[in-house]
């Protein structure tokens, strides 16, 4: 599992012109699954995503977490984070999971990141045309691969 994390002001996720999903002070989560991606890399990233000290402290060092802040977050699904650009300037998604798959994956990570977070979680919706609105603030973006946890 991939995930781009964004550090955000206020989000929000727009599906056929009606606003699904919204936000103030959190994170939006752009979450790329893979065939081979399955529980161990749900609560990982849960895990990190959850206590991730990118949230300005007292002194304005990014010192606290999401758990420290109250934030909230908006999760997406976006399998163009598994593309892979080695050959040529057609980017390749056959890493990406196939619905059958990838659909019960998204599914569980949002439960279990709403599990550790002890609130609800917003979302877009699986495979729908999404226009995501997003003031990112810092900027702080990050990415995490469940697979490169060293």
């Amino acid at each position: 599992m991939k995930v781009v994390i964004q550090r955000v002001s206020e989000a929000s996720v727009v599906i056929n012109n009606a606003k699904v999903a919204s936000i103030k002070t959190g994170l939006l989560v752009l979450l790329g699954i893979i065939n081979e991606d399955g529980q161990e890399d749900i609560d990982w990233l849960c895990k990190k995503i959850i206590n991730l000290r990118i949230f300005p402290d007292e002194n304005k060092v990014m010192n606290t977490s999401l758990l420290d802040t109250d934030g909230n977050v908006i999760v997406v699904s976006q399998f163009t984070l598994q593309a892979s650009t080695k050959k040529g300037n057609r980017p390749s998604y056959i890493k990406a999971a196939k619905p059958d798959i990838a659909i019960p994956l998204y599914e569980t990570f949002v439960n279990t990141l709403q599990t550790y977070l002890g609130k609800q979680v917003q979302t877009g919706e699986f495979g729908a045309d999404m226009k995501v609105h997003l003031v990112n603030d810092g900027p702080v973006t990050i990415i995490i691969d469940s697979k490169q946890k060293d």
